[in-house]
């Protein structure tokens, strides 16, 4: 499976590459050009050209592995990761043109605004489980009963998908089964593209060798399948896909592909849940993220730790609501993990934003400098006192921790300059922390309590009144 990174490259010289990405020199609203395109390999050229990006490698044992580097580079790209998804599959048997398609597909895309559509999915009060079925017939020969295009596709498709009681049974369940699934079911007639194209086998996708009724229809074809007004946005139990959302389900289905069999439609639906709730827990998440970026970001002042705790239950609390209210696959019961996820994730995030706001605190930056200072004042004053009443060792002992501590200091402010060595400046941080917590603070509390005992105990003399000390002079 292939996507693409970005619009193909230019190119006069080459034909149309099966399979792989095309561009031509196009004028606006212009039709399709004669003159072949190409894509390069990445080894070939220094820049990097457009080409197709694979996503699910193939391993030997016939397991498929994800290759997550790739897949996010495109669909979490900032332009483009909250957008929502189209989905266009291309199936059909082996060597039958699908690539052939694709190509048509690809230039067209180059050709329109493709990032610029409507929304065209409206709310329906029933879902069906997909979305719209196209029927591609290639070579059809009876121009004369049902003519090429939708127009004639829709008729042929009318009379084969009907249902009539002289149908086997089987033959009825699956024409009913087939309208039950899809919203919207549509078939398009394609003409023979020339014996040329059939019978040369040295056929490298010339655009002249092909039959011209194939291509009048081909013009007609493309842009019906890929005009914004045709477009459906890509849809699961109801809930429009985005690119960050498109990621988890490729690394939801990934997992029930390892095997050689197929998977059971049991565990597809599983995995769809799993990659539905997964993307509601990410836009939840993201939402939480975005708002408290503008509450507490990085230009964004000191906030009073009360408030920012007010501000994030305010916001996680509406993250919980947009994640419950987005619909989801499994039940109540299978999304209370994903809740759960959800909340833990939250408060990782804050304790991030707690740190991030505590450190444009000036106060709680200088912290460490100020404990050191105290300790080298306090172990200052008692070697002093010490070593004038004779106390030699404890004197000492003062001595080595007050140089000690200035090493310390200097050692700290270094790793502040510098930016090296910032484990063992957190390790001083943790250090003096504890050294405040546990030792400075609570003498600073024990003096300030003692200060606030000992006047109430010897309460100061009022003084006298203006008043009263007027009426003395006088």
């Amino acid at each position: 499976m292939a996507t693409a990174e970005r619009l193909p490259h230019l190119d006069s010289t080459h034909p149309v590459a099966s399979g792989g990405f095309a561009g031509s020199a196009l004028a606006k609203g212009g039709g399709f050009s004669e003159k072949g395109y190409e894509w390069s390999s990445e080894e070939e050229e220094p820049v990097k050209k457009a080409g197709p990006v694979q996503v699910l490698i193939v391993r030997d044992d016939h397991s498929f592995e994800l290759d997550e580097t790739a897949l996010n580079r495109i669909l979490l790209s900032e332009a483009i990761r909250d957008k929502e998804v189209v989905a266009v599959s291309v199936a059909g048997a082996f060597r039958k043109g699908k690539s052939f398609l694709m190509d048509f597909m690809l230039r067209y895309m180059y050709k329109q605004l493709f990032t610029e559509y409507g929304r065209l999915a409206m709310e329906e009060t029933f879902l069906k489980p997909f979305q719209s079925l196209i029927f591609l017939v290639r070579d059809w020969s009876f121009p004369y009963e049902f003519s090429y295009g939708a127009d004639g596709g829709s008729k042929f498709l009318e009379k084969r998908l009907k249902v009539s009681g002289n149908q086997h049974e089987e033959l009825q369940n699956v024409r009913k089964h087939i309208h039950s699934c899809f919203t919207k079911i549509s078939c398009f007639l394609l003409p023979h593209p020339g014996l040329k194209v059939a019978t040369n086998p040295n056929f490298d996708g010339k655009l002249k060798e092909i039959d011209e009724e194939f291509i009048k229809n081909l013009k007609i074809l493309i842009p019906w399948l890929l005009s914004p007004e045709s477009l459906d946005i890509k849809e699961i139990n109801g809930n429009k896909i985005t690119c960050r959302g498109l990621v988890e389900y490729f690394k939801a289905y990934i997992k029930i592909y390892q095997g050689e069999e197929l998977p059971h439609p049991k565990s597809m639906l599983q995995a769809t849940a799993e990659a539905n709730n997964l993307a509601a827990v990410a836009t939840a998440k993201d939402t939480y993220n975005k708002k408290m970026e503008e509450i507490c970001g990085g230009d964004k002042p000191f906030l009073a730790p009360n408030d920012l705790q007010t501000k994030h239950l305010e916001l996680k609390e509406e993250s919980v609501k947009l994640f419950r209210g987005v619909k989801k696959m499994g039940g109540e019961e299978f999304s209370r993990r994903y809740l759960q996820q959800l909340e833990s994730e939250i408060d990782e995030l804050y304790i991030q934003y707690i740190k991030h706001n505590d450190s444009k605190n000036i106060f709680h930056a200088a912290r460490t400098p100020a404990t050191l200072f105290v300790v080298i004042f306090i172990t200052y004053v008692i070697a002093g006192v010490t070593g004038f009443i004779g106390l030699d060792i404890i004197a000492s002992l003062c001595n080595m921790i007050m140089g000690l501590t200035l090493i310390t200091l200097c050692t700290w402010a270094y790793i502040r300059y510098s930016g090296e060595y910032r484990e063992l400046g957190a390790v001083i941080d943790q250090v003096a922390a504890a050294l405040w917590d546990q030792a400075l603070y609570k003498l600073y509390s024990a003096a300030a309590t003692h200060r606030h005992l000992y006047h109430q105990a010897f309460p100061a003399p009022k003084s006298e009144s203006t008043e009263q000390s007027e009426k003395k002079k006088i």
